[in-house]
This record gives C-alpha cells, structure tokens and sequence, in this order.
C-alpha cells in the first residue's frame, strides 16, 4: 500500500468538492482503518464528509490503492482539539487556547497552555499567565487548540 498515492487521490477529490485536505492517516489493528480529515474555514458538515467519502472510496476501489483484505474508511473534520500542524494553523488560530509540547524545553518547560498571540518568522507566541513566551517552530513536538466553552 502506498499512503502517498493515498493521500494524492484524497487530495484530488477534497479540491473538487472545495475543501482541503488535512490528514490521512492508516492504522492496522484488529482490522485496517483509514482515516481522512479534511477541513475548511467556515466548518465541515456532514454533507462534505459524505460527499468526500463516496467518491474517495470509489478511487481507492478502482485504483487498488488499499490492497488486501477489507478496511474502514472514515472521513472526518479535525474536531475542536485539532492538530496545530504548521505557521498557517498558528496563525489562523490566534486567539485562541493551545496545549504545546516540545521537543527542548523553554524556560525549564516542555508543556505550556496559553492563548495563542501570534507567529512570525518561526516562532510561536503563547501568552501565558499575563505573559507572552516565545516557543520556536522546528521545537514543537505537539500541538492541540483547547476546546472552551
């Protein structure tokens, strides 16, 4: 199985139906699972993941791009604890709430929470407690926004 090839065809069917592609993911346990998250800035619905799946699905079949015995396929949106993946997400997200983790540590931490101020030039901004700390980019091992309600 090839995963680029994978996330290629979901690529393509996520531009033909507006939305973009965010993750794909393959997992073999008890049985074989696809994941494909996809996003865009207003929300996905529960129309664009139907729409995604049905014509990723087909690909996949035609294509032989999961070979073997059968799998899942689930199309989802990233969730209210997405997955801050590069400058663009820190940037779109500013504002709001962000668990981070690193791979050196800032200030003897590896593990803030804060409200996310800003991005430039490779740097993340956190405010933390009333007080902004710069976490670089390349030093990010994981990062989740904080669901608030």
């Amino acid at each position: 199985m090839n995963l680029e090839k994978i996330r290629e065809a979901a690529e393509r069917v996520a531009r033909s139906e507006g939305v973009e592609l965010f993750d794909v993911e393959w997992k073999v346990g008890k049985q074989r699972f696809l994941r494909v998250t996809i996003d865009k800035p207003e929300g996905i619905s529960h129309g664009d993941c139907e729409r995604v799946s049905q014509q990723l699905s087909v690909i996949l079949d035609v294509e032989d791009l999961v070979p073997g015995p059968s799998y899942i396929l689930e199309v989802s949106s990233p969730g209210l604890d997405r997955k801050l993946r590069n400058a663009a997400d820190y940037q779109r997200f500013i504002g709001r709430r962000a668990k981070v983790a690193l791979s050196e540590p800032v200030e003897d931490r590896t593990f803030f929470e804060g409200r996310l101020a800003g991005y430039a030039d490779g740097v993340v901004q956190l405010e933390v407690q009333g007080r902004i700390v710069a976490l670089p980019l390349a030093g990010i091992r994981r990062a989740n926004l904080v669901v608030e309600f």
